[in-house]
């Protein structure tokens, strides 16, 4: 295996600028060989030159057990050696449906159906697919839009871009899949659906209530959320909101969406998001912590009774990727989840929470903090020019702020 003591940290950066095509990275702006990361363990991560940093992103919201889990290898390897490689087009393989009853049994209500993916964005993809081919069979195909959040980042698949509520990362690629709308977002300290009152009215529910009626509630799909919003910084729903939109989506026929893919597996103190926030959607996406990144893997798990038009039917879901359910990464999650089950992750997350969050608050008297918001362990803190105005930043200052401060 070819490591940085075959290549020195300068050798590495030529190669990269040569031939690596980073993810929504500005191509010949690496200025140093510290984002070569070569090692992880634990919490922490080393450069090529041997600088050790926190990860304190874990990955993209992924190492949910940390880096350098021998046992999570181990099982991959055993796997490799035994099948490497089977689809899941008619045929399956013990992992795949030991980890399919795995994620069933902590998935809430009568979510027992799981259809795997590579990843994030497929699984979203998945669930809008899986939404108009549902109700074309159930004699509404006329539904087929897709209600989501301003803000809201569900992904890059053109699908699942569509679906998510982030002018700048779409606007490359217009026009995109037509019959997406978007509503409010759950951001507290920026609302203006409340009048600023004290106490919050869920008039931010009301809202998706309001996109549906416009757009016509008979095409109207289903209704994405994530139980804490990741873009724009850690939106968590005020009380009542997740069980308001679950009413929503019952007045009018709309299928519930949980978007979990960076909240699920213990992030916010439990298996799952809507575990944690009472409600109950139709479908949970998911991916990243389902295998702490040790290999590529996504999924939705599905009610029953949206599984059901495709039980003994004849009427086979025609959607499907050659790598998603993949026995290596299988066995991955089979033995992440163990990790996690054995060592109570998601109850440790609870427990410790709030001094989590009392360590963050202890920022708010800088001048550059405007808020501290979040649940679980995933929080975001908001940078202001203004405590009193909230005057954001301009988009050259935040990028200076990231390149020269927060990333050093």
């Amino acid at each position: 295996m070819t490591s940085v003591q075959d290549h020195d940290a300068a050798e590495l950066k030529a190669l990269a600028e040569r031939h690596l095509w980073g993810h929504f990275t500005t191509m010949g702006t690496a200025d140093d060989a510290s984002r070569t990361i070569d090692r992880g363990d634990g919490c922490y991560v080393w450069d090529a030159r041997g600088n050790r940093y926190l990860d304190g992103l874990a990955g993209l919201f992924v190492s949910q057990v940390g880096h350098g889990r021998t046992e999570i290898a181990e099982a991959m390897a055993r796997q490799a050696e035994q099948l490497h490689y089977f689809p899941l087009w008619t045929y399956t393989h013990p992992t795949a449906i030991e980890l399919a009853a795995k994620v069933a049994s902590l998935a809430p209500g009568d979510l027992n159906r799981v259809f795997f993916t590579t990843g994030g964005s497929e699984a979203v993809e998945s669930a809008w697919k899986l939404a108009r081919q549902y109700f074309k069979l159930v004699g509404q195909p006329e539904r087929h839009k897709v209600i989501s959040r301003y803000l809201a980042y569900h992904g890059t698949t053109m699908g699942a871009l569509s679906i998510t509520g982030l002018a700048a990362i779409k606007a490359p690629f217009e026009p995109l899949v037509p019959g997406t709308a978007k509503a409010a977002n759950t951001n507290r300290y920026r609302c203006h659906l409340c009048g600023h009152a004290d106490a919050c009215t869920l008039a931010c529910a009301t809202d998706i209530e309001q996109m549906i009626l416009r757009e016509g509630p008979e095409t109207v799909a289903a209704v994405f959320v994530e139980p804490v919003q990741n873009a724009g910084g850690c939106f968590v729903p005020p009380p009542g909101y997740l069980e308001a939109v679950r009413e929503v989506c019952d007045r009018y026929g709309v299928l519930m969406v949980s978007d979990e893919v960076i909240c699920a597996f213990g992030r916010l103190g439990a298996w799952f998001g809507a575990e944690r926030y009472c409600y109950q959607p139709d479908i949970i996406t998911m991916a990243k912590g389902l295998t702490s990144g040790y290999a590529p893997l996504g999924a939705m798990v599905v009610s029953d009774r949206i599984a059901e038009p495709f039980v003994g039917t004849g009427d086979a879901f025609l959607h499907g990727l050659t790598f998603a359910g993949h026995p290596v990464s299988c066995a991955a999650a089979l033995a992440n989840l163990e990790i996690m089950a054995r060592e109570d992750l998601p109850g440790r997350v609870r427990a410790h929470e709030d001094e989590f969050r009392s360590a963050l608050e202890e920022l708010g008297d800088l001048p550059i903090v405007g808020e501290v918001r979040g649940a679980g362990y995933f929080y975001g803190i908001e940078l202001v020019r203004d405590q009193a105005t909230k005057a954001s930043f301009s988009a050259e200052e935040s990028n200076h702020l990231l390149r020269n401060f927060l990333s050093n």
